[in-house]
């Protein structure tokens, strides 16, 4: 991938404000997550966090989302965005986050 191709990835900050676990699923957790905006926009985006954290846990979360990506489907719901994580050394998923609050919405650079 070039850096001219990397630049069309866009990254936002976006606050979880709901999260529950995707019935059927060890894996997946549906969260609400506001990107700012006015009118506020808020979207639907699933991630494979759930044997992780809980859905209490997310909560309140400023994480950062891939925004432009075409919408997909995972066990019968909606994914508008893609939360970044990292791994563990025991495998299992970090999210990542931003250090001090800022606004939902703040594009990352």
């Amino acid at each position: 991938m070039t850096i001219d191709e990397f630049k069309n990835t866009e990254l936002k900050v976006g606050r979880v404000l709901s999260a529950e676990r995707v019935e059927g699923s060890e894996k997946l957790l549906k969260m609400q997550v506001s990107l700012g905006g006015d009118p506020e926009e808020i979207r639907q985006i699933l991630a494979g966090i759930g044997k992780a954290y809980t859905p209490e846990e997310m909560v309140g979360k400023n994480i950062i989302v891939v925004v432009n990506l075409d919408p997909r489907t995972l066990m019968g719901e909606e994914s508008r965005g893609m939360m970044l994580a990292a791994t563990d050394e025991e495998g299992l998923p970090v999210a990542l986050t931003v250090e001090r609050d800022v606004s939902p919405g703040t594009e990352i650079r």
